[in-house]
């Protein structure tokens, strides 16, 4: 199936409240303009310099969201033109995304990343680290950011009941962080689930999912042409 199908075949199964993130990262423009033409508008992207460059070349109603774990010193880059910064999991990085907006004269909008997954090799903030970073002082006073909601990434595993369990437990904080509804904090995105496992995120509360093999196809992977090396 096109890329197009594709897009058509996932969108007319998700409920209306659901946002689709076609996740472009590795994929060449000529992909993204097929998924534009065929009306859709948010991409995803896991690297800032790809991002850029794709910004750079593509129409600029693409409404661009950065997926992937961030460098402070590579935000400046992006923040001319990001709509979502979905996966910060500090308050340094919240500091430095607030700077950059500054001095861009714009409000970023950003996603909490809570670690769900048993995996070390994933991110993410704790419970309790989310209360206290919304709670603090420095917190108050940045002006340029919006907390719009919370996003995590589940074990990569066939385990659904696994996977229940970790999607369970992020709506869980995220109806519990919801209380909090400041300034510069109003939660209304529960960002989980991806090309294997979005269907079981969305039976748990889900309403943005990232989906990316599922539409544009497999990514080619690098061949190591010498395994002793």
């Amino acid at each position: 199936m096109s890329i197009s199908g594709n897009l058509l075949n996932i969108k007319n199964k998700l409920p209306s409240n659901v946002t689709l993130v076609a996740v472009s990262k590795t994929k060449p423009s000529s992909d993204i303009l097929e998924a534009y033409a065929s009306g859709h508008r948010i991409f995803g992207e896991n690297k800032i310099q790809e991002l850029v460059g794709k910004y750079e070349e593509l129409p600029k109603d693409i409404e661009w969201h950065m997926i992937g774990h961030i460098q402070r010193n590579k935000v400046k880059y992006m923040a001319p033109f990001v709509n979502l910064i979905h996966a910060v999991d500090s308050l340094r990085l919240l500091k430095e995304i607030n700077k950059q907006a500054l001095k861009n004269n714009r409000i970023i909008s950003c996603l909490l990343q809570i670690k769900i997954a048993s995996e070390e090799t994933k991110f993410g903030l704790t419970e309790v680290e989310v209360s206290d970073l919304l709670a603090s002082e420095e917190f108050k006073f940045f002006q340029n950011i919006k907390i719009e909601g919370l996003m995590g990434m589940a074990t990569f595993t066939h385990n659904q009941e696994q996977l229940k369990k970790e999607f369970s437990l992020l709506k869980k904080i995220y109806d519990n962080v919801c209380k909090l509804n400041t300034a510069n904090c109003q939660l209304n995105t529960l960002s989980m689930g991806m090309s294997d496992d979005y269907p079981i995120a969305l039976e748990n509360g889900s309403n943005m999912i990232r989906v990316g093999s599922s539409i544009f196809g497999k990514r080619a992977c690098s061949i190591n042409l010498n395994p002793t090396s």
